[in-house]
């Protein structure tokens, strides 16, 4: 009798000793320091978070411009960030007709980016398995590309519509483009096509320069006009162009 009282004592004890390792366990984890989402900036009362900012980081990876340029940096992705919220108040304004894209629209840029984006050239996106892969390679999901096309289009249809309307591309300047830009491209003893062939698609090029021109200018403007105000100055604008910050 005396064995077995001894026994069932250890085993209270044991149990005792394991709810209070339990209860220590849960005391601390609730006393450790909780990471909550910072406020990088404000734009006009909307707020960019720490999380915007990390989520810009991730996506970099599908714009093709990134192969060519340095890696995104956390100032850089701030001002695109930025950007992005001022056009999108104005889109909320609904002064320019700015339509919604289609599922159509946003698989078709799908497509697009698997097959020519560089980063997912090499990994082979055009498969399901490749294209899989990429994915968990870089942290994204299918979804967050969905929407991060269908953002692009929207802020384009936008910009599209602000801006290109009423700029007449003449004929001169079609042809003193074919004649000063697009023929030294072509090398010694290589036949260049017909200005008549690549006459659309320069006057295109031409048109997009000219948007360009007016959209970043408009774009000074509502940061002068706007109320933005960056509240970590480790990611205020530089000057310094070797950090690619004024691209």
């Amino acid at each position: 009798m005396r064995i077995g009282r001894t026994i069932r004592q250890a085993r209270a004890a044991a149990l005792i000793l394991a709810i209070a390792a339990s209860c220590l366990a849960i005391r601390a984890q609730q006393t450790e320091p909780v990471v909550l989402d910072r406020v990088e900036a404000v734009v006009n009362n909307q707020a960019i978070l720490t999380s915007d900012i990390e989520n810009e980081l991730r996506l970099s990876i599908l714009d093709p411009e990134r192969a060519e340029r340095r890696p995104l940096t956390a100032r850089r992705a701030l001002q695109l960030l930025i950007s992005r919220a001022l056009i999108q108040q104005q889109i909320g304004q609904g002064n320019v007709p700015t339509p919604a894209p289609t599922e159509a629209d946003i698989a078709a840029r799908m497509k697009m980016l698997r097959e020519q984006l560089p980063a997912c050239v090499r990994a082979n996106c055009a498969t399901d398995a490749g294209w899989q892969a990429f994915l968990r390679q870089n942290d994204l999901t299918e979804s967050e590309v969905a929407e991060y096309l269908r953002l692009r289009l929207v802020v384009l249809g936008f910009i599209e519509n602000r801006f290109s309307q009423g700029i007449q591309i003449s004929h001169d300047q079609v042809e003193k483009y074919y004649r000063e830009t697009l023929l030294p491209e072509y090398p010694k003893g290589q036949t260049p096509p017909p200005l008549a062939t690549v006459a659309p698609r320069i006057e295109e090029i031409l048109l997009q320069q000219q948007v360009n021109v007016l959209f970043g200018s408009w774009l000074n403007d509502l940061r002068k006009q706007g109320e933005v105000e960056v509240l970590d100055k480790a990611l205020e604008p530089t000057t310094d162009t070797s950090e690619g910050e004024n691209e």
